[in-house]
């Protein structure tokens, strides 16, 4: 199939209408464009010199992040602190990262990710410095405690969907997957060595050296974003309303098969893993009868686990199908989690730790790069930053639930059950299957010129109202009417309401689609979010349009009669 200077060719069959964010509903096949990428290394996009020190920078700040994290879990415990409580400190930095990460990705698309960056940034610097001298000073419980965790969740949500969504400004779409997977292993890196090194520190100098650290390794991500070159906007749009934009994201994500399934899946895993990383302090208290070293090697053996399987994630992509290489993942993990409930032993403790830290990693790459390839640019922060809120979000629930187990019942029983949620994840791939990933068709292709009104108008100028008219065959009815479900999905996740396809009765061929947005800003926004699969659906429908001209356009302002009296007639702009 030929479109344009551009060779396709169709390609399996799809079930579900997804098409690299654009489907044809019912279309019995899909389009995929043609192309042959060699087998690389996964380090190859540590060669690209900015996204080195853009990886670097990120690699320092989780290195603080994790060191701190050490001394708030111990430090809990050290306060006296309850096994509930103890599981509140990953609880209480989950919870406003699920509450915070998509105003945190709004924000970022609107006024830019350096902006962000920056200020969530500095923000969680001055948290780290105060929560290190309340803790030199002795001034700290656990309830100052856990209210600063939530503080640092706060300052990480605000701040991780524009940092994750850099990784687009170093490769194209089809690089990032490798991208996001060594991106993903820096926390990694810093959870193998930051543990160990935050145990040592806790357990010979203090926790409040633990904040200290974690203040100082922010200051690379400060200077790299500060030096960010910020891409000129391709459109001179006022920024899209707040709460306008928040529901722009909420409303791509719930009409896109794939990003849903992505974080309903991944909401359910995180609930079951998290579970390692908030009963480690208990086990290796209770189970292993040991101390703040203890805990350290074992958050260092998940981190291990985590680096060799961000090494490993791209070639085991390749060499297994998606789903059973994320049953496989599942049901490792839970066997892990069963081993650190049970065992007394600190060498198999450690190798179960392993287990699992690679199984996160496995399961976390594939679910992230597949909701970041998914998501075309406009929106990619608001994205992440709602794949941030079901991600932490089964967090924090996790957190509480296998807290109040532990409590009740004991550490091991917490484990337990949350192996078994494991399982029942895997088996939720029977019903709710996640395709490869692939971000084909979602790169920008906006040619549209917005038309220059002849009547007063200025951005705010609303609501407008487009109608498109098509001459179609009868014979070719079926195959317009799929395209245009199609179409209609497309309109509506760019920012279009009341979309309608409407026949004349009269004259059988003239069709007639219909959609209205809320301003003159909103319908030049909805036509520059345009990608490359919604540009390839444009043109299918133009070229089941009989006549020797494009689908005739009009632009319509809308007038509200009932504000004007003296002229009781519906008055539209063409």
């Amino acid at each position: 199939m030929r479109y344009e200077g551009l060779d396709y060719i169709r390609v399996s069959a799809l079930s579900t209408g997804d098409w690299g964010g654009a489907s044809f509903g019912s279309h019995p096949k899909r389009i995929r464009k043609i192309s042959s990428s060699p087998k690389t290394s996964p380090f190859d996009p540590l060669k690209n010199r900015g996204f080195l020190i853009y990886w670097l920078a990120g690699l320092s700040a989780n290195f603080g992040w994790q060191i701190q994290l050490v001394g708030a879990s111990w430090l809990m415990i050290s306060l006296g602190g309850t096994p509930e409580q103890v599981a509140l400190v990953q609880a209480s930095v989950a919870l406003p990262v699920m509450l915070l990460s998509l105003p945190g990705g709004t924000l970022s698309d609107r006024v830019g990710q350096k902006v962000m960056v920056l200020w969530a940034q500095s923000f969680l610097m001055i948290v780290f410095t105060a929560v290190a001298v309340a803790a030199y000073f002795e001034a700290l419980t656990p309830s100052l405690l856990l209210l600063s965790t939530l503080a640092v969740g706060a300052g990480r949500a605000l701040y991780y969907p524009g940092w994750q969504s850099m990784v687009f400004e170093f490769f194209e779409r089809d690089k990032t997957p490798a991208a996001f997977a060594i991106n993903t292993g820096n926390l990694n890196i810093a959870r193998s060595l930051g543990p160990a090194l935050g145990g040592a520190l806790v357990a010979s100098v203090g926790a409040f050296l633990a904040f200290v650290v974690a203040a100082i390794s922010n200051v690379s991500v400060l200077f790299v974003a500060s030096r960010w070159k910020i891409a000129k906007p391709s459109h001179d749009l006022p920024p899209e309303p707040f709460g306008s934009a928040i529901l722009a994201g909420l409303r791509y994500i719930a009409l896109s098969p794939t990003l849903l399934t992505v974080i309903l899946r991944s909401c359910v895993f995180n609930i079951a893993a998290i579970a390692v990383m908030a009963m480690l302090p208990l086990v290796a208290r209770d189970v292993l009868q040991g101390g703040p070293q203890v805990y350290g090697f074992l958050l260092g053996a998940f981190g291990i686990g985590a680096v060799a399987a961000a090494v490993l994630s791209q070639t085991l992509r390749r060499l297994i199908p998606v789903e059973r290489y994320l049953a496989g993942a599942f049901v490792t993990y839970a066997v892990g989690m069963v081993v650190l409930g049970l065992s007394p032993s600190i060498i198999l403790s450690l190798i179960a730790a392993c287990m699992t830290g690679m199984c996160w990693i496995l399961v976390q790459v594939t679910f992230g790069s597949t909701n970041q390839v998914s998501s075309p640019r406009w929106v990619i922060s608001r994205s992440i930053g709602i794949y941030q809120t079901f991600v932490f979000g089964g967090n924090a629930l996790g957190s509480l639930i296998w807290g109040m187990i532990a409590g009740g019942y004991g550490t091991p029983a917490a484990l337990f059950s949350a192996a078994a949620l494991m399982v029942a994840g895997a088996g939720i791939g029977l019903f709710l299957r996640i395709k490869e990933p692939d971000g084909f068709g979602l790169d920008p292709q906006s040619d549209w010129k917005p038309p220059q009104p002849k009547v007063d108008m200025v951005m705010k100028s609303g609501p407008i109202l487009t109608t498109i008219t098509y001459r179609i065959r009868e014979d070719d009815v079926p195959e317009f009417l799929s395209v245009m479900r199609e179409k209609r999905r497309n309109r509506i996740r760019d920012g279009a309401a009341r979309w309608t396809l409407s026949r004349d009765i009269q004259d059988a061929e003239l069709w007639f689609e219909r959609f209205k947005v809320a301003t003159w800003a909103d319908a030049q926004r909805l036509h520059s979010r345009r990608t490359v699969a919604g540009g390839l659906v444009i043109e299918a429908v133009r070229k089941l349009h009989q006549g020797p001209n494009l689908p005739e356009v009009h632009y319509e302002l809308v007038r509200n009669t009932a504000h004007t009296p003296h002229d009781r007639t519906h008055e539209h702009h063409h």
